[in-house]
């Protein structure tokens, strides 16, 4: 992708020029636009790659046809014609969910004033509410900068009235979810507006609604990210202990998904926001205790078939292995067998195998008795297929590597096995090929009892030998 930008002022008149100066068709004009500038290394995803409409009044400059919309909803607004706007809502709304260049347009033409107003407009009417929900969440999807203070308070207070209102609910949750995206300032606003207590009472309050209990807990793992880059320092760590400490977090999620049973997509969710709370090794335990660890590994045998949701239980399998006592009760429960058969059963996915290996390494970490599980299992070999399977991953590689290392540093009797199953030329290529895995690569070699030999660096310098 490039890292030019340009206005689209600039790649409508470019459109326009190959119209009115070289005599193409529309859509040539735009295909020839988007080729022009793209070779040029600009980045064209917040751009509108279409013709503009003629204005809908003479006199008028052609516009976009979803500010020719924008226009329309924001006369019916200024009007106070409730179903007119009602109407424009809807088209508004299905043109902003059609890409982020459409919404992008939109944003830098105003449209957030005239969706909030709408909002306010719309309160008392039920059904007008929901809609200018609907379309406040479009308008924040991938632009979470356009919530201002007023945003964030109707917000708010919308899920405090309509707490008993599933449908309003969920409109409101997923408004809150895009602002929070990639915005750690939103995300500490609403934190401190009391938003973790409406997220947790939703779940609860609408326990029997998978919309709800998916978005509301995926909300909640959005509040525990660390994803803004404009931030040096988030409080990610301090929402998910709020979460946990102060709205019984773990034990919502876990009771929650009880009533999903046989409902993939939201157990896969209940599990990937778990994965995100487990940063205590008390919490770690209190899942366990909950009866966390058992719909993880029911859920895993149940749903090997399905990758997304493979992927998401292994990471929280992973997470809540970071404690001792975990450890053994996951292998108890069967889990290594089961991470193995995901890892060899999903071998072309580099994700999973990234995953499989890693909560391998943590169950193998200060545990020879586990490592014993592993080996019998044939989880090295699995992670020695999957290091071949993907070269070029360095995340699948450095994993792999750290299990073997794991596996035999406190059980050396495990080296020659793994050194038969052809681990030397896979860590050594590794090594070789990625400079991340360097010294997981040589702490494997090392602990297999292979010569290391040292890589050095000739920069040029006198006495400067780099390893």
């Amino acid at each position: 992708m490039g890292s030019k930008q340009i206005a689209q002022e600039t790649f409508d008149d470019a459109v326009q020029e190959n119209i009115t100066e070289f005599e193409m068709d529309p859509e040539e004009a735009v295909r020839e636009a988007v080729q022009q500038f793209e070779s040029q290394g600009v980045d064209l995803s917040n751009i509108v790659k279409a013709v503009r409409q003629p204005a809908s009044e003479n006199g008028q400059k052609q516009k976009h046809e979803i500010l020719l919309t924008l226009d329309s909803l924001g006369r019916a607004v200024a009007d106070s014609d409730l179903a007119e706007m009602a109407e424009q809502l809807v088209v508004f709304t299905d043109q902003c969910k059609e890409q982020l260049a459409f919404r992008y347009l939109a944003g830098q033409n105003g449209a957030y004033s005239v969706v909030f107003s709408a909002c306010q407009l719309a309160s008392g009417d039920r059904n007008l509410m929901l809609k200018a929900f609907y379309t406040l969440s479009a308008i924040l999807d991938g632009q979470p900068d356009l919530l201002d203070s007023a945003g964030q308070d109707l917000l708010l207070h919308t899920l405090k009235e309509y707490r008993d209102d599933a449908e309003m609910t969920l409109a409101g949750i997923r408004c809150i979810r895009h602002a929070c995206l990639k915005h750690e300032q939103n995300r500490q606003d609403f934190v401190k507006g009391g938003v973790l207590p409406l997220l947790t009472g939703a779940i609860v309050q609408h326990g029997d609604s998978a919309d709800v209990v998916r978005t509301a807990s995926s909300t909640l793992r959005v509040m525990t990210f660390d994803d803004d880059i404009r931030v040096p320092f988030g409080h990610a760590h301090d929402h998910a202990k709020m979460i946990v400490l102060e709205n019984d977090g773990l034990r919502v999620l876990i009771e929650a998904a009880k009533a999903f049973t046989d409902n993939s997509s939201v157990l896969s969710e209940l599990c990937a926001t778990l994965s995100r709370l487990s940063v205590r090794n008390e919490f770690c335990q209190e899942i366990v205790d909950l009866g966390g660890l058992n719909f993880m590994v029911a859920l895993l045998a149940d749903c090997i078939d399905h990758p997304d949701v493979v992927k998401q239980v292994l990471s929280a399998i992973r997470a809540v292995a970071g404690n001792d006592d975990v450890k053994d009760a996951i292998v108890n429960a069967g889990g290594t067998d089961l991470i193995v058969l995901a890892i060899s059963h999903h071998l072309a996915n580099p994700q999973i195998c990234e995953q499989g290996c890693a909560a391998l390494c943590m169950l193998a970490l200060r545990k020879p008795e586990n490592c014993n599980v592993i080996m019998e299992g044939g989880g090295a070999l699995a992670a020695l297929q999957a290091m071949k399977a993907h070269p070029r991953e360095v995340a699948v590689q450095k994993q792999a590597c750290m299990l073997i290392r794991n596996l035999v540093s406190r059980s050396r009797d495990f080296s020659q096995p793994i050194l038969e199953m052809g681990a030397e030329n896979l860590i050594t290529e590794a090594r070789a090929t990625h400079r991340d895995c360097d010294d997981v690569a040589k702490a494997a070699l090392r602990d297999l009892g292979c010569k290391v030999e040292l890589r050095e660096l000739w920069t040029g310098q006198k006495g400067s030998l780099a390893q």
